[in-house]
């Protein structure tokens, strides 16, 4: 089985800690890749940084569309691209947000989630939000800490003393029964925090990479009857002509 993990900004050595993440969880057998886009932004912080991140995600699946890849998990906490990359692929594509909601909604009644930088707790609302299933109901007060992205793998300590506090404040303030963390570049410190909190604290690109690998044991992909149709096919741009599937696979 080949799990192929997009990075939606430029930044490889984000790329290499997602890699990380997914390695230590891949069965036996899974072969784990991952890339990031030629061109983009080297983080993802607003909403203008998630719009060149999705052309990144698309020009990725169309750049590997010949690769014998069984799945796309895409590592960007608000699932950067997720529905166009649906879409786009042939193959099922899981978005690290929607994974980490869902396993959280498996071994907790409520939940919290601490990001970072403050305004993107935005794209966790929406997330939850489009998700659905009962989950609004079930997630607590989104935390944030006023970090830039980058900082989870430049300024460590920083990061995670500052990350465990807020989730501390959760626990003890909102009653959170488990952590979800808001950003792939910081999902490496999932491990210590969940020891120093005694809850669940989850990383969406290691439950992403689980489910992807359930799904392709289980022969399930993208529903193509509906709201995931491949895209309808018409004269484009030549900018943009090249994220066109030229094919229409079930």
């Amino acid at each position: 089985m080949h799990i192929h993990i997009i990075n939606p900004n430029t930044t490889k050595a984000l790329s290499a800690l997602d890699l990380a993440a997914a390695q230590a969880v891949a069965a036996p057998g899974t072969t784990i890749t991952v890339s990031e886009p030629a061109q983009g932004v080297p983080s993802i912080e607003c909403s203008f940084d998630e719009a060149i991140g999705a052309i990144g995600v698309l020009a990725e699946i169309a750049r590997l569309k010949d690769q014998p890849i069984d799945a796309f998990v895409i590592a960007c906490f608000g699932d950067t691209g997720l529905a166009a990359a649906r879409e786009a692929a042939g193959v099922p594509v899981i978005g690290m947000t929607e994974a980490a909601l869902m396993a959280a909604a498996l071994v907790a009644q409520n939940f919290s989630i601490v990001t970072l930088p403050a305004r993107t707790r935005v794209h966790a609302h929406r997330v939850v939000a489009n998700l659905g299933l009962g989950l609004a109901g079930r997630c607590l007060p989104i935390r944030a800490v006023d970090l830039p992205v980058l900082h989870g793998h430049t300024e460590e300590a920083t990061v995670i003393d500052t990350l465990t506090a807020e989730a501390r404040r959760a626990i003890d303030l909102d009653g959170a029964e488990a952590i979800i963390l808001g950003c792939a570049g910081i999902g490496h410190h999932a491990a210590p925090m969940q020891a120093s909190l005694n809850v669940p604290v989850i990383d969406g690109v290691a439950t992403a990479v689980g489910m992807a690998e359930m799904l392709v044991r289980c022969h399930l992909s993208t529903a193509r009857g509906g709201s995931f149709a491949r895209p309808l096919i018409k004269p484009i741009d030549a900018e943009f002509a090249h994220l066109m599937p030229k094919e229409n696979p079930c």
